[in-house]
């Protein structure tokens, strides 16, 4: 993700060696300056996989999560249409009962 645009590594830091000039800097300074470049390229890289790692991690909750709430939602939707069967049979079921029980009542033969 990253690697394309980094162009050194803290290895390649570490192997560097520099000409020394007369007037050149101190090999010294330098040497403790990219020893410091070297420990935060080294963390800023284990950063960098640690958040990817989490980033994937996420992702793939994130798509249980979905995976999850389509679940539901097709639960819901056959629950929805199974209770208004059942409500429809259920009405049905009254009118006859009631239609019984006036027979009864009223001594009405069909």
């Amino acid at each position: 993700m990253y690697n394309d645009r980094i162009y050194l590594t803290p290895q390649d830091l570490l192997e560097k060696e520099f000409k020394i000039d007369a007037r050149g800097y101190r090999p010294q300074e330098v040497d403790k300056f990219l020893d410091m470049v070297i420990r935060d390229y080294t963390e800023y890289n284990s950063i960098i996989k640690k958040q990817q790692n989490e980033i994937k991690d996420l992702m793939d909750d994130n798509q249980k999560l979905k995976q999850e709430i389509r679940s539901l939602n097709e639960k819901l939707e056959i629950s929805k249409s199974s209770e208004s069967n059942t409500k429809t049979l259920t009405n049905v079921d009254l009118l006859k009962r009631i239609s019984q029980l006036e027979k009864v009542v009223f001594g009405k033969e069909e």
